[in-house]
């Protein structure tokens, strides 16, 4: 809209009730309609409907002196907001500048006012962004090189200060650096608050005027700024009207304004590189709230004994606070093991039950690897297993648990025995009877000199005669090795890769702009795209063949609403 002459100052406003007399007020109303189909933005009857009235009003001082004023006004009649308009030249053509005040640019003031735009301009400097990755990177791999969580005896023995790495590095860089703790350490958390940073102040400096700017729609009213685009071409009878409905079924938002045209898709590919920002910044703030408030623990429990989850769980960092549902008591009901045909252990099992304070039952399942318990945000996972003890009966007495003690644990390789004593327990040399496991479908036996005896089931409840002694095998008791966490984080992590793989296939769209201008009986047709160059092109040629040409009488009838 054109600004008023600053010169003459009309009345601020006209009451509803108040009539223009007809010598003051000339005007010329011819609004043009089309019978397109009503997708086009082109006075459609559920569509923005634009009119152009052109006024000519003298005031009572002009009316003394015989001057006038012209006055031009787009008047805009839409049943809702249309998007903003651009055109060539900009509304702001007839606009005063507001003057400058004084001593705005210079001092202290002036540098104050700056320098957050000039703190924004560093931080969305791709070069240093790119460079936090690679700090946060390597500080990752560094944190797999040294082991995390460990006791400083742990250090002081891997990173003596008599033998340092790259003669420099020892326990007193891991210790004082955090290094043992990399993903919680101070330099850890401040590069990720500093590549946060940078991915806002991208945003806002970049992504977001971008996308301001992609939104607007503007008419170019000149063949020689059509012509400048990527692409160009022109048809020498044709409508624009028809173009417009062609681009319309090939899925573009198109506006008309009387000779011209403007087209567009694929808006959604600006917004994706603000969406990947964000999904960035997710997974950041997911990694701290895991990497600080989390809680961590493991234990090994017999079968048929409890344990506090709260006496189990250690927390990992500053943000770490426990719930209500570290109260919560676990009980191992059962714990069993399945077997392949060869005798290797398969999978093994724990049955758990979870007890509220008052002693009650509120949770029971049976988990194993890669099927853990929930509950409360508490995850309990099945990560390991061992023998705890032995039951035997001796010449029918008992039954006995014999505590059992790992004897060799090298992965699945795993060795247990156990010590039944005979004769006089307290005399200096006790001999007895030793009992070696492999797992808890075996047990072998071996006589007070060591030789071999025989193996049994401890299922089969057969007894075995050793030195005298009749020895049943009644059972053989087994350890669950759980492990315990709560991280906030996790939720948050998923949703941000969740979002980065969705906006980042939602980046790979093509923004697509055309313009076209009816020039006499020729349409001239002009665009661009941000992506796929190449197709670019082959589309609007196949778009441009469809554009149907126009014989003698149409194009009269088109010239005269043109002109009309």
């Amino acid at each position: 809209m054109e600004a008023l002459n600053p010169t003459i100052t009309p009345k601020p406003c006209l009451p509803s009730s108040c009539f223009l007399k007809p010598p003051l007020l000339n005007s010329t109303f011819k609004p043009t309609f089309s019978p397109r189909n009503s997708q086009l933005h082109n006075f459609s009857k559920k569509t923005p409907l634009s009119l152009s009235l052109t006024c000519r009003l003298k005031t009572p001082q002009e009316n003394k002196n015989n001057k006038t004023n012209n006055i031009s006004k787009k008047i805009i009649l839409s049943e809702g907001a249309p998007p903003p308009l651009a055109e060539k030249g900009g509304d702001a053509a007839g606009e005063d500048e507001a003057p400058p005040k004084l001593g705005s640019g210079s001092g202290v003031m002036g540098s104050m006012k700056r320098l957050p735009r000039k703190v924004l301009s560093v931080l969305s400097y791709l070069p240093l962004a790119i460079g936090e990755m690679f700090a946060i990177a390597g500080l990752m791999a560094l944190g797999t090189f040294i082991d995390q969580g460990e006791a400083p005896d742990h250090y002081f023995d891997k990173f003596p200060e008599s033998n340092p790495i790259l003669g420099i590095f020892t326990w007193r860089w891991v210790l004082a650096l955090g290094f043992d703790h990399m993903y919680s350490s101070p330099i850890f958390l401040a590069t990720l608050a500093l590549l946060a940073a940078s991915l806002m102040a991208c945003t806002y400096t970049t992504q977001i005027p971008l996308v301001k700017v992609a939104r607007r729609w503007k008419f170019l009213q000149s063949s020689e700024a059509i012509h400048k685009q990527e692409f160009s071409d022109s048809l020498p009878r044709a409508s624009v009207q028809d173009l417009g409905v062609i681009l319309m079924g090939a899925g573009y938002e198109v506006f008309l304004k009387g000779p011209y045209l403007y087209a567009f898709k694929g808006l959604a590919g600006r917004f994706a590189p603000i969406g990947v920002h964000l999904a960035m910044l997710l997974i950041m703030v997911g990694g701290t709230l895991s990497a600080t408030g989390s809680f961590r623990g493991a234990v090994t429990v017999p079968q048929g004994l409890n344990f506090v989850v709260g006496d189990v769980l250690d927390p990992s960092g500053f943000l770490s606070t426990p719930t209500e549902a570290f109260n919560t008591e676990v009980h191992v009901n059962k714990f069993y093991m399945t077997y392949f045909d060869s005798g290797e252990v398969s999978q093994f099992y724990t049955d758990l039950s979870l007890l509220d304070l008052d002693g009650k039952e509120v949770l029971r399942k049976t988990i194993n690897v890669n099927n853990p318990l929930r509950y409360g945000g508490i995850t309990i996972y099945q990560t390991d297993w061992s023998i705890s003890a032995l039951q035997v009966l001796k010449d029918n007495e008992g039954p006995f648990n014999l505590a059992v003690a790992p004897l060799q644990i090298n992965g699945d390789k795993k060795l247990y025995g156990t010590f039944l004593p005979i004769g006089d327990v307290s005399a200096p040399n006790v001999k007895g009877i030793s009992m070696l496991l492999r797992d808890l479908q075996s047990v072998v036996l071996y006589d007070q000199e060591g030789k071999f005896v025989g193996v049994r089931r401890p299922s089969s409840k057969l007894p075995i005669e050793i030195d005298g002694s009749k020895i049943v095998i009644v059972d053989a008791i087994g350890s669950s090795g759980l492990a315990l966490k709560t991280d906030p984080g996790v939720p948050v992590v998923y949703a941000g890769f969740g979002a980065l793989m969705l906006t980042t296939c939602i980046s790979f769209l093509s923004h697509s702009q055309i313009w076209a201008l009816q020039d006499g009986t020729a349409v001239v047709i002009g665009g661009k795209t941000n992506r796929a160059k190449g197709e670019f092109p082959e589309e609007m040629n196949r778009l441009l063949d469809r554009v149907p040409e126009l014989v003698e009488s149409s194009l009269s009838r088109q010239s005269d609403s043109i002109s009309g």
